[in-house]
């Protein structure tokens, strides 16, 4: 028989995982039940939920390459200063 206790760190994992209809039913239940009792994985739960709802408004903006290119050289010019 396999484990069934889903320490934190995998939980968290699997609840990632959950969000994008990658973990199987099998870790799921895991999930669930690990979130019946633990406080920090139903808070970072609800917090990634709320995260990728707010993605999902949200419409991704693109830069043109020589944008890019800039932002990338004040972002090196910023890390040498350091």
């Amino acid at each position: 028989m396999k484990k069934t206790f889903l320490p934190c760190e995998e939980a968290n994992i699997v609840c990632d995982k959950s969000q994008y209809s990658e973990a199987s039913f099998m870790e799921i239940i895991k999930l669930n039940l690990h979130l019946l009792y633990c406080k920090a994985c139903r808070t970072y739960s609800a917090n990634n939920a709320k995260l990728s709802q707010l993605f999902k408004k949200v419409k991704p903006a693109t830069l043109q390459a020589d944008q890019k290119n800039k932002l990338q050289k004040e972002i090196e010019e910023q890390l040498k200063k350091q």
